[in-house]
């Protein structure tokens, strides 16, 4: 079964309403994550934090060596979510307008009258992925920028509104450097979610094998229609998330700064540039995704620890030295986990 927006109550009146809108959420992404297990064997955690990022309206960045399946995740969900899909490999020599589109004269074969008419680029798709984004000359990577943020495009004067919902996947290796345009923190920053995408285990390797290499062709099924994506991420939003608990990652946050009184010592020595006001909503977006799809209709402190790695670790800037000594962003985000206090009782925390 399909499921679209009239599965969902047309308007919270009551606690009973916010219930019934969770549980239909909830049956949803579960059903989706097996649908898209149909096709992507293992990357559990990547699929759901995938998900989450699309029920929190959130762009992700998928980063990993080439060959883990990235593209045909994008792909899949494209299917599963009968969205319309778009695709950019990036390259030194892609151009802006290969993204947004551009006006062309058109002639009229009877008439010969000439027009302008403006052809829509890939971005014009529901879900677009960007593969190997970080080989794209910083020219293009800057116009992304306003279709994630803004989810429209400037052309000839004229603003076009992106057809919604809209998300973008990017990809990016992180081997491979030669030739390759960092992320500036701007960019990063319009990401939700910064994705790390691992090899398989032993047993996965050999499914994968199986299913590639065999007769038989294995395809998704759709399972929800955009509006009912657009109408989860309303009613999401109505996940309670408690003052202390919203405090929690206010702190957490000013923990990365290391001018902060709320940071440990060790930060200054690690971290010279950190996390934005961003990414205090994006974990607070974020968890109220992982709260409802754990059964719950308040965001707990278990929410805030599930998603605080993808959401921060690409929103720090390291220092030399950690850079140098391979401290990553992600082991720094886990260690201020254990370190920044709750400040309540744990009985507290709901």
């Amino acid at each position: 079964m399909t499921l679209t927006v009239e599965h969902l109550p047309q308007e919270i009146n009551s606690a009973e309403d916010v219930r019934e809108a969770c549980s239909v959420i909830r049956a949803g992404f579960s059903t989706m994550r097996d649908e898209v297990g149909k096709v992507i064997v293992g990357q559990e955690r990547v699929v759901d934090l995938v998900l989450v990022a699309i029920l929190a309206d959130g762009h992700a960045l998928l980063e990993g060596p080439p060959g883990l399946g990235k593209t045909l995740l994008v792909r899949t969900l494209g299917q599963v979510l009968q969205l319309s899909t778009g695709r950019i490999q990036c390259t030194a020599d892609l151009m802006p307008a290969d993204i947004v589109g551009t006006v062309v004269v058109d002639e009229d074969p009877s008439t010969k009258a000439r027009r302008f008419t403006f052809r829509e680029g890939p971005v014009f798709h529901q879900l677009l992925l960007a593969d190997e984004i970080n080989r794209a000359t910083p020219k293009c990577q800057s116009a992304l920028l306003e279709s994630m943020q803004e989810h429209s495009v400037s052309i000839d004067g004229k603003t076009r509104a992106l057809p919604e919902p809209f998300f973008v996947l990017a990809t990016q290796n992180p081997i491979e450097q030669e030739g390759t345009y960092p992320l500036p923190e701007a960019q990063l920053d319009r990401f939700l979610f910064k994705i790390d995408v691992g090899y398989a285990t032993r047993e996965e390797l050999f499914e994968i094998v199986t299913r590639t290499t065999g007769d038989v062709a294995v395809e998704a099924d759709v399972i929800v229609e955009g509006d009912f994506i657009l109408a989860a991420q309303q009613l999401i939003r109505h996940v309670v998330i408690a003052p202390h608990i919203q405090d929690y990652v206010t702190r957490l946050v000013l923990a990365t700064h290391a001018d902060s009184s709320h940071a440990p010592e060790w930060v200054s020595e690690n971290i010279v540039v950190g996390a934005s006001p961003r990414g205090a909503q994006s974990i607070v977006s974020a968890a109220k995704v992982a709260a409802v799809v754990d059964g719950r209709f308040a965001v707990s402190k278990r929410d805030i620890k599930a998603v605080a790695v993808p959401a921060l670790q690409h929103r720090i800037v390291r220092t030399f030295e950690a850079e140098t000594d391979s401290r990553s962003t992600s082991e720094m985000i886990a260690r201020l986990l254990k370190e920044v206090p709750t400040l309540v009782s744990e009985e507290q925390d709901v």
